[in-house]
């Protein structure tokens, strides 16, 4: 393959196209921007001020730095391989196929868990707005509309989001006018540049570590890449809309959290239970502008995370999964397509159901939501870093490329960043992430055994 061949049809990579080509660069934009939530930082304020120091912006800040090496490396891949599956089909069609297996797996983790943590998210803000409503029965609710919504096929879903977002960044501009405003009266504590830099307790350590629970916010970017195949324009339209969401993303994030900051009342508590005694932005809304900010922005925040984000993560997760079940990488069955509305049926059903279980199990747990968010990066991060590696086997070492800085230098830098990231996550949060790799190895070792070594349609065997 040279890369003159960029762009061309799914059919030529031995895929017949079965999903709907209708979505426009504005669609994906706005699929980038909802999957990452606006106000995504409302949710984990308080973790990311416990792992950073107080720093949240500056976590923001090189989260956002960070991922855009990633996003260039997954432009790069979209205009050569413009199909669904993301990494796992530019890892196993840029190095070999037991690569992109792994690659699949370990973001696998990332999207099975993500949904779990939106709904548990969501239902944990709805059961103070509402306490007589038990968490769970808001998690059936949630997952029962965004199963429903899924199957209606892939524009509704484009619709409701566009619809959603907006609501989402009308909330958002109100909670910055009154924080703004409140900040000019002298509500505000502590320094405006603590946020940023505090010298008294600043380490890279300390920063990275902040990054590695602050890139939950930013995991969505790259589910736009899942939807190649849904795309209705050229294939470096997908980079494009990556490039958008994160960076308008990213700078939303780092506005609010520097005025959430400045609302922080007790840092010190803040700094030793993060959001384990329930989500501290409920009280930094509260202190910005009364109870009823920290309402609005309570079930705000449950209808992004329980239906607007979480409904995009559950398509992206049904499109990984169908990806690697029509290369029978995973059950058969789960590639099966709805003839009249377009979507992979048993794949969207499957995610509810985990989604559904999970998130009622962590909801026992007093650390759940903390807990499953550094769960969630760890396997992300890992499968960013394969992307990275694929982008310089495939230009560098297949192609011949000379071009050193897009497909060495660029890729080799987001690798060692997302590196660092994950060296400074807690070892308990890696532990969950080492187990599913090793899973992972195992079954490609089984596969192997079995003589059903992973092989992509289309391309000739190089695992």
């Amino acid at each position: 393959m040279t890369t003159q061949q960029q762009g061309q049809s799914l059919e030529q990579f031995g895929y017949p196209q079965e999903l709907r080509r209708s979505l426009s660069f504005t669609d994906l934009l706005f699929y980038g921007l909802i999957f990452m939530v606006p106000i995504a930082p409302f949710g984990i304020f308080g973790s990311v001020y416990q792992a950073s120091g107080g720093m949240v912006v500056l976590a923001y800040a090189i989260g956002v730095v960070a991922l855009m090496f990633t996003a260039y490396s997954y432009s790069q891949m979209s205009k050569v391989f413009p199909m669904a599956g993301s990494v796992y089909a530019y890892a196993g069609r840029g190095i070999a196929p037991p690569v992109g297996f792994i690659a699949g797996w370990m973001i696998l983790l990332d999207y099975i868990l993500v949904p779990s943590l939106l709904y548990l998210i969501a239902s944990a803000f709805m059961a103070l707005v509402v306490p007589s409503v038990p968490v769970w029965l808001w998690l059936i609710g949630f997952v029962a509309f965004n199963t429903v919504v899924n199957f209606l096929g892939i524009k509704l879903t484009a619709l409701v989001t566009k619809v959603m977002l907006v609501g989402e960044l009308i909330v958002l501009a109100i909670f910055l006018v009154v924080g703004i405003v409140g900040l000019a009266q002298g509500k505000g504590h502590g320094s405006a540049m603590d946020a940023l830099y505090n010298s008294q307790t600043f380490s890279w350590q300390l920063a990275f570590g902040g990054v590695s629970v602050a890139a939950l916010s930013f995991l969505g970017f790259d589910g736009v890449a899942m939807l190649s195949e849904e795309n209705k324009g050229q294939a470096r339209q997908i980079g494009r809309s990556m490039f958008a969401a994160l960076l308008l993303a990213g700078l939303l994030f780092i506005v609010q959290t520097w005025v959430a900051t400045m609302y922080v009342e007790d840092p010190a508590a803040l700094l030793a239970t993060g959001d384990n005694n329930g989500p501290a932005f409920y009280e930094v809304a509260t202190a910005a502008g009364g109870h009823w900010l920290a309402v609005l922005t309570a079930v705000t925040t449950a209808i992004a995370w329980g239906f607007a984000d979480s409904l995009v993560a559950q398509v992206a997760t049904s499109r990984l999964i169908y990806a690697m079940a029509r290369d029978r990488q995973l059950p058969k069955i789960l590639s099966r397509i709805s003839p009249r509305r377009g979507v992979p049926v048993y794949a969207v059903v499957l995610v509810g159901a985990v989604a559904l279980i999970l998130g009622i199990g962590m909801n026992l747990r007093a650390d759940g939501i903390p807990l499953l968010a550094s769960w969630i990066n760890f396997g992300a991060l890992l499968s960013f870093m394969i992307l990275h590696v694929a982008v310089v086997w495939h230009f560098l070492v297949r192609l011949r490329s000379r071009d050193y800085l897009r497909h060495l230098v660029l890729p080799g830098l987001g690798f060692l960043i997302l590196g660092y990231v994950i060296y400074n996550q807690k070892v308990t949060h890696q532990i969950v992430g080492y187990v599913w790799l090793g899973l992972g190895l195992l079954i490609v070792a089984g596969l192997y055994l079995s003589g059903r070594r992973p092989r992509l349609s289309g391309m000739e065997d190089k695992g």
